[in-house]
């Protein structure tokens, strides 16, 4: 454990702090990097009997900049000061990570040479409901979205090799939406990781938690979030083209199916609207050759899948209506929308040539 240094990011600790530091000391970690994440004078006691604990290095925000900034100031600190440590794992600061946890996601660490994410079980009593609630939907939307398994999407403890560090310090957000962050950009860069179980610790209901629900949830789903409001705007692009489409008799002059050319046409200019989005505001990338011509192949894929299936139920079930065929259509692109999503997060956008 000496090979290690713990990182625990400090905001409004009580007494918990302090039993944390004491307990992962006593199974063999002797580097300790407390971040104090600007909690105020009222909190200066307990950070300065941090301060005489040997084992301990204290930094300070001197305002609040939120659990990620507090973890990115802590590995900025690890790589510029701990050039012969070989990695690091993240602890919170209220007591729910028990210190055999903690040594065990380092074991498996140091094992496997992967990051190493401290998994609890929420299907216990013992489980608040908000949380049981909160970490259920992440780990299903991570799971949907990402076509990533995690049992534990909001775990803060977690092991990460010293090579890994630079890549997460690269990951966008200062608050509680890092760690899903992390996530997110582990499954893009496909970065393997594994778990490890861990025990379910809840202290007071977990009522000394700072995660503000309706603030803190828009931000860790605010790539979801900028993603849906892409393609809603794109479908509806896509659809009011193709019923207009649909609707005249002009397409007749052409030898494919009316339904075909219409599907064409109406993606064609949608599959525009929806790359310019994505490509500026949702994945964060330029426009650039390589990604167009990745998205490209997607849209051609994605063309050919939903007007094939969109002609094959109009001819089985007779169908001749503009309206009709726009329903049908709309659900057939809703199921290709996921697969979509996570081949433009993977490949399209997310595929960096060295």
């Amino acid at each position: 454990m000496k090979n290690i240094s713990v990182i625990i990011p400090a905001y409004k600790p009580d007494d918990n702090l302090l039993n944390t530091i004491n307990s992962i000391i006593e199974v063999g970690f002797n580097d300790i990097i407390v971040v104090d994440d600007g909690g105020g004078k009222d909190f200066d006691l307990i950070f300065d009997q941090v301060k005489v604990i040997p084992e301990c290095t204290l930094l300070r925000h001197e305002v609040n900049k939120g659990k990620g900034a507090a973890l990115k100031t802590a590995m900025r600190y690890f790589l510029d000061n701990r050039t012969e440590q070989i990695g690091v794992v993240t602890v919170d600061a209220d007591g729910q990570h028990l210190a055999k946890d903690i040594k065990a996601v380092c074991v498996c660490m140091q094992e496997k040479g992967t990051i190493v994410l401290g998994c609890r079980d929420f299907s216990g009593d013992n489980v608040p409901a908000r949380s049981k609630f909160g970490n259920k939907t992440t780990i299903g939307i991570v799971r949907l979205f990402f076509g990533m398994k995690v049992s534990d999407t909001q775990t803060g403890l977690r092991a990460f090799p010293k090579e890994t560090i630079p890549e997460m310090l690269d990951v966008e957000g200062d608050r509680y939406e890092y760690e899903t962050q992390m996530l997110f950009h582990m499954s893009k860069r496909s970065i393997p990781h594994n778990e490890v179980k861990i025990d379910t610790v809840y202290i007071e209901n977990n009522s000394s938690s700072h995660f503000r629900v309706i603030k803190d949830s828009i931000r860790i789903y605010s790539l979801i979030i900028k993603y849906l409001i892409s393609s809603i705007a794109s479908t509806a692009v896509d659809a009011i083209v193709f019923c207009l489409l649909k609707s005249i008799t002009l397409l007749e002059i052409f030898p494919c199916p009316v339904t075909f050319t219409a599907s064409f046409i109406a993606r064609a200019i949608s599959s525009l609207v929806n790359y310019l989005i994505n490509a500026k505001a949702v994945f964060g990338d330029d426009v650039n050759k390589k990604t167009i011509a990745r998205y490209i192949a997607l849209v051609v894929v994605q063309i050919s899948i939903s007007a094939l299936t969109v002609f094959l139920i109009e001819t089985v079930l007779s169908i001749d209506s503009a309206f009709i065929s726009t329903l049908i259509k709309l659900l057939v692109d809703l199921v290709l929308f996921f697969f979509s999503f996570r081949i433009q997060h993977k490949w399209v956008f997310g595929r960096k040539d060295k």
